[in-house]
């Protein structure tokens, strides 16, 4: 009996440390992109102290925004699926890690049958009763060619990478509630612009109608008032339902509605900073979780491939059983009741049709797909940093140009309302001057927005946001 258990720990020893791994080695593919970011045409000011790895926090500093990430990153559906994925893919992990163990079991049973005169050795009946006890191993794999660890490979690998898919869809949770919050607050500031617009508007109405009926202007001046009125109106009514459809959109990404939130700050006083350095572009390998999550794939493809090539090879599993037997319930731990069974076997094969080769092909083209994702990712990421640092410096100029045009067409509009009253130009120079005038304050809101959410895209490609999380 020693020598039986010194034989089964032997072996199983044996199958546990000398299994070898038939996997290719590892090795990283190389970027597919250039090795420096492109110049930015309208290169932006130095750095101002902010940089990837700063928390969302001290990136937004308004409170009202704030709390909306806060709510989303405790609340939000999503995210919440992204986290139960963790725990899945933890779960099918240990699944597979626990096959690199032997499973041992206890069982007792107990059977009683009739054997019939006709086929009695004896020619009679008799009844017969056997109890049983024991501790038994089943089919445990002896992992000489590391198919189990490489399969344990793979569930890790896959587990990693489920972990770091969720921490991008973090990120992209905050940068998608920092734009739907700015974005309801330009909508906000343009509702505002167009209200006044239209009272102003209803203002130089109700003057045109006093001057059309005294017949100092003509049917064509009121219409042209009255367009005016009617335009800013639709602007008005489109404006107030782009901002409620805003708001929608935050509540679902917070995932709850909120009774009051500290007072909203406008665009100008967000004080997000958009001079983020860029680094390298080796620097993304480390700092996007996107990226090392498609990694974490391409290595488990690559473990796939070693268990699929030991499958060509013998596959020795153990059975084994130790225990008590007998005919009565009382004695069943007496002497001479001891039973054992060792059941080795091995498995080779010799024709499957092609089955073991055409698991590894596809094992072999998974792991081709699994670089041509990981390398598309790495160019998709690179893109995302290329064009907000192409984009930022020429915002700044935009909004510079825009705040002339803005700061021109209020001058024109004082001129031309100048030189109406004093009969050198027409009511129609003073409608279009207001005309252009809120076209050139909604454009200035819209480039001003702009500018902020370049600043949060660069912040989130550039892998932000992850030093800081909610507090549950």
């Amino acid at each position: 009996m020693l020598k039986l258990r010194n034989s089964v720990f032997l072996l199983l020893a044996a199958g546990v440390l000398s299994a070898c791994s038939l996997a290719p080695k590892y090795e990283r593919p190389a970027a597919p992109v250039a090795t420096a970011f492109p110049e930015e045409p309208f290169p932006a000011s130095k750095p101002g102290g902010v940089s990837a790895e700063t928390g969302w926090r001290d990136f937004f500093h308004d409170p009202r925004l704030q709390l909306l990430v806060e709510s989303a990153l405790v609340n939000n559906r999503d995210l919440r699926i992204a986290a139960l994925r963790i725990e899945e893919a933890r779960a099918q992990y240990n699944v597979v890690a626990a096959d690199l163990l032997p499973n041992l079991s206890a069982a007792t049973g107990g059977s009683r049958g009739r054997t019939s005169a006709a086929t009695s050795p004896l020619g009679r009946s008799a009844v017969s009763t056997a109890y049983q006890v024991g501790l038994n191993l089943a089919a445990f794999e002896l992992d000489f060619f590391g198919r189990v660890r490489s399969l344990n490979e793979a569930a890790l690998s896959q587990y990693l990478a489920t972990e770091e898919a969720q921490r991008a869809a973090q990120i992209s949770l905050v940068a998608e509630v920092a734009k739907a919050y700015l974005a309801e607050r330009a909508f906000a500031e343009q509702q505002e612009l167009a209200q006044r617009t239209l009272k102003a508007r209803e203002t130089g109405f109700k003057l045109a109608q006093q001057r059309f009926e005294v017949g100092a202007s003509s049917a064509l001046d009121l219409r042209q008032n009255e367009v005016l009125v009617q335009t800013a109106r639709a602007s008005l009514a489109t404006l107030v339902r782009q901002r409620a459809q805003a708001q929608n959109a935050l509540a679902v990404l917070a995932g709850r509605p909120f009774a009051e939130l500290p007072p909203a700050r406008t665009l100008s006083e967000q004080n997000i900073v958009a001079e983020l350095p860029a680094g390298l572009p080796s620097d993304l390998l480390a700092r996007r979780p996107d990226i090392r999550a498609s990694e974490q794939q391409l290595i488990a493809s690559n473990a796939n491939i070693g268990a699929a090539r030991a499958a060509f090879f013998p596959r020795i599993s153990l059975t084994a059983g130790i225990g008590s037997a007998s005919t009565d319930l009382g004695d069943l731990f007496e002497a001479g009741t001891r039973t054992w069974s060792f059941v080795p076997q091995l498995v080779l094969p010799i024709f499957d049709a092609g089955r073991n080769r055409s698991n590894l092909t596809l094992a072999e083209v998974r792991n081709n797909i699994a670089v041509a994702n990981y390398e598309k990712t790495i160019q998709v990421a690179f893109r995302e940093v290329s064009d907000a640092l192409v984009a930022r410096g020429a915002i700044d100029e935009q909004i510079d140009a825009q705040r002339r045009v803005l700061e021109a067409q209020a001058d024109r509009l004082k001129l031309a309302e100048l030189r109406y009253q004093n009969g050198v130009a027409s009511s129609l120079d003073v409608l279009d001057a207001q005309r252009e005038l809120f076209s050139a304050e909604q454009t200035l809101v819209q480039a001003r927005l702009l500018r902020l959410t370049n600043a949060v895209d660069l912040y989130r490609s550039l892998g932000g946001g992850l030093n800081e999380k909610a507090t549950p």
